[in-house]
């Protein structure tokens, strides 16, 4: 299988150059507005004979491409994080109301959560699902397929799913660390449960000796483009203009500390920009493509600073998105550097408001200030909008509880059901921290 190698650093990073004769610099980044790519077809890919699967993105590598812009930036990694940990509330449990269903199965359940790392197990997929959109558990049965056993997380980035079949039933979910380019022989290949009628399958399948004991089960958020892999919600980060705003700051500021040079211009290139030179001037090795992008840059700032090319355009080709953006190869921008210090600092506020509103995390949850105002909530407030983001995810604990739904009926535990109970801030006039209430 010929498979983009995720493993080296990327040739197009992004950095600082200075400017010759000028007491200032260029930033160079690659445009994040590409991650999302979707003017290439997507081929399957045969995995030996065990069938082929749709890639995960252009290049099969868009969930590390995700990752890694989500890692470059501490507000959208912290605002992913508290966002994982409010959907894993006070912590997913099985309960009865039924006295005799306590004494019957109360043994049994409890084994199962320990035998199982519940805690673990559940926060995972929480973050699977607030990072991608969608979740993939492992459930592992006794020979006699009578019990579930297991349940185990199967990382969501590691998971493709195979082609749909003619009724658009997917068969089968691949495992495997595909940036290593693995082998047939590494992919491990699972059975996937109907995703609209997953227990009714699970016994239909049981029922007939030799189906295994290993069968996978999808849960994934509904998404207005019935794609094979969600696109999160909070892309709209990286198709606007307010993650490329911040990181840009950032450099700016290390930049006029590092070397007192204020950035003068922001050049955002393409993957594909890139793509062409090396294509048109057929190079190949890691080491040229890296000495090729170098003079790119260095190209580009002389053309930008040069006297004999004052005046003049630099020309770019783009094609037209389907809701009629441009989307150029290079695009340079003029940085106004007047700003009274060079801080930024109204604008980094402004841009880690916008990150937040977009995570749908209020800034003063997660420790930043909003917008550009240096007021405080209060603590009703405060406890307030925790209480919202707590009820904010009963739809997506809905979701995750119907694989436990089938845990629980599928091994005949009567009258117990999944539950997280919500965590209720309280007042200093209560004597206590938090409480816990169930909800209806």
């Amino acid at each position: 299988m010929e498979m983009k190698d995720n493993t080296q650093e990327p040739l197009c990073f992004a950095s600082v150059e200075r400017i010759p004769g000028f007491e200032s610099a260029a930033a160079f980044m690659p445009s994040s507005t590409e991650v999302f790519r979707e003017d290439v077809d997507v081929v399957p890919v045969p995995v030996g004979d065990k069938g082929s699967y749709i890639p995960w993105g252009h290049d099969d590598s868009l969930p590390y491409d995700i990752l890694d812009l989500i890692e470059k930036d501490e507000t959208i990694s912290t605002c992913q994080q508290f966002n994982a940990e409010v959907l894993y509330g006070s912590g997913l449990r099985y309960v009865t109301d039924d006295e005799r269903a306590a004494r019957f199965y109360g043994d049994e359940v409890e084994t199962f959560f320990i035998d199982n790392d519940m805690a673990g197990y559940f926060l995972g997929t929480a973050q699977d699902f607030k990072y991608f959109g969608f979740a993939v558990t492992l459930l592992v049965l006794d020979d006699e397929h009578s019990r579930i056993l297991g349940i185990r997380r199967k990382g969501a980035m590691y998971c493709r799913f195979s082609e749909a079949d003619g009724q658009g039933n997917i068969p089968y979910v691949f495992f495997a660390n595909w940036r290593l380019n693995p082998s047939p022989e590494e992919v491990e290949r699972i059975p996937l449960l109907d995703i609209h009628a997953p227990l009714s399958d699970l016994r239909e399948r049981t029922a007939h000796p030799g189906c295994g004991r290993k069968f996978a089960m999808l849960t994934r958020i509904p998404t207005v483009d019935s794609t094979y892999y969600p696109i999160p919600y909070y892309a709209a980060l990286f198709r606007g203009r307010w993650y490329n705003i911040k990181q840009l700051i950032g450099l700016a500021k290390e930049a006029k500390l590092k070397n007192s040079a204020p950035i003068k211009y922001q050049i955002e290139i393409s993957g594909k920009y890139w793509e062409s030179i090396f294509k048109a001037e057929g190079i190949t090795s890691r080491e040229d493509k890296r000495r090729r992008v170098e003079s790119a840059k260095k190209e580009i700032i002389e053309f930008l600073t040069g006297a004999e090319n004052s005046g003049k355009v630099w020309f770019s080709t783009f094609y037209v998105t389907p809701d009629g953006q441009e989307q150029h190869d290079v695009v340079i921008h003029k940085i106004d550097a007047s700003k009274e210090g060079g801080d930024w600092a109204t604008d980094i506020q402004e841009a880690i408001n916008m990150i937040c509103f977009t995570m749908r995390v209020h800034s003063n949850l997660v420790g930043s200030v909003p917008g550009k105002s240096q007021s405080n909530n209060s603590g009703s407030d405060k406890r307030e909008l925790y209480t919202i983001a707590q009820a904010l995810q009963k739809p997506y604990r809905d979701i995750l509880f119907t694989l436990h739904r089938l845990v629980i009926a599928f091994n005949g535990w009567k009258g117990y059901r999944p539950e997280i109970p919500f965590i209720q801030l309280s007042t200093l006039d209560e004597h206590r921290d938090a409480k816990k209430v169930t909800m209806d």
